[in-house]
């Protein structure tokens, strides 16, 4: 499958410089009257309550948090096409400004495509920054204006899903860290509820935002250290979003190949697939989410978003953790090849080896 145009920083088109606002707009095509939005074609297991906001919020220093929410929330209620714009200007300015995370994404890309040109992985990289700094806005657009992607999205292999779920088998959905990792769950609730396995943020006032963000998407968040939760979402058959394609270590993970590099690889699905009822288990499927039109966006034109789920897992989980990890490390990298610029390759995913942490990113 063909990526989309890659947006190439390095060599502006003459109109690049220009802000949308400045140019002649178009409107995008007309929805029909009647068409359900996004609000209510909702589905969802239950509503999550939010987390109560804390007085510790408001101390200095989380002051730069404050002001970045303050400057970003209003720019949600441009058109999509002039947040794209805003979004390539935010990519390519982190890019430019985020030194370590810059040369972490081309460590991994020379990493996991080394038949690559340098010049063609370091465009590769700076299109990562643009997809993210995208990203961006569409995650808070999937927060606070989800209407705006109503039309927006088609899905292939959602029959997997049904399946299992007209069997009373909860699906444990294996997803990765693309670049519109929230909207992506904003746009699965067009077809089915789900609830998501989510790790705590560092900062308290980034997790209150991002968790009470999320309220608006999933059924259920469940901690990573919440197993009871976990436990209690699987034995009432739920779809619940997973995504193992982070470096957490060797204490609950093995080395396995990933785009031919070995990489520490969690092996939490395979203990997810065994709980629940041995008579009805968890089928353990993949998820890929993904942005097929181009980053500049066509005046007069919406973008247009694909899901793709993969057919159920056969024998998983086996009896050898390594194969199992190999396995699903294999079919998240397929998945992530047909545009590898939609992952956040800015992440360490290889920073532990056999032996511990490595000084590969020195």
């Amino acid at each position: 499958m063909k990526a989309p145009e890659q947006f190439d920083p390095s060599k502006p088109s003459a109109n690049s410089s220009v802000p949308p606002s400045m140019k002649q707009s178009a409107k995008s095509p007309a929805i029909p009257a009647g068409t359900p939005t996004i609000t209510q074609n909702h589905k969802r297991t239950a509503q999550a309550d939010n987390k109560p906001f804390q007085w510790q919020f408001l101390l200095p220093k989380n002051w730069g948090i404050w002001l970045l929410f303050l400057i970003m929330l209003p720019m949600i209620y441009l058109p999509l096409r002039w947040q794209f714009w805003l979004g390539r200007k935010l990519g390519i300015l982190i890019y430019k400004a985020a030194g370590s995370r810059r040369r972490d994404t081309l460590i991994n890309l020379k990493l996991a495509f080394p038949e690559k040109p340098e010049a063609e992985r370091e465009l590769m990289a700076k299109q990562v920054f643009v997809n993210q700094g995208i990203g961006v806005f569409e995650t808070l657009c999937a927060w606070f204006r989800p209407n705006i992607f109503t039309r927006t999205v088609s899905i292939s292999g959602l029959q997997h899903i049904v399946n299992a779920q007209n069997e009373q088998r909860p699906v444990i959905l294996l997803g990765a860290h693309y670049t519109m990792l929230d909207l992506g769950g904003l746009l699965c609730a067009q077809f089915f509820p789900v609830d998501c396995m989510y790790r705590t943020q560092n900062n308290p006032l980034l997790d209150w935002f991002i968790y009470n963000g999320r309220t608006n998407i999933f059924g259920k968040q469940i901690s990573s250290r919440d197993m009871r939760s976990l436990v209690t979402s699987i034995k009432a058959g739920h779809v619940i979003w997973y995504s193992p394609d982070q470096d957490y270590g060797l204490k609950q993970g093995v080395m396995a190949p990933f785009f031919g590099v070995l990489a520490a690889t969690i092996t939490a699905s395979r203990r997810m697939a065994k709980l629940g009822s041995k008579a009805k288990p968890p089928a353990v499927m993949a998820l890929h989410t993904y942005r097929q039109t181009p980053d500049n966006l066509p005046r007069g034109k919406r973008p247009h978003y694909h899901l793709t789920i993969t057919p159920e897992l056969d024998n998983y989980p086996s009896k050898d953790e390594v194969a199992d990890a190999t396995r699903v490390n294999e079919v998240l990298e397929g998945l992530i090849r047909i545009d590898p610029t939609q992952w956040m390759w800015f992440h360490r995913r290889f920073k532990h080896g056999p032996n511990g942490r490595t000084d590969i990113y020195k």
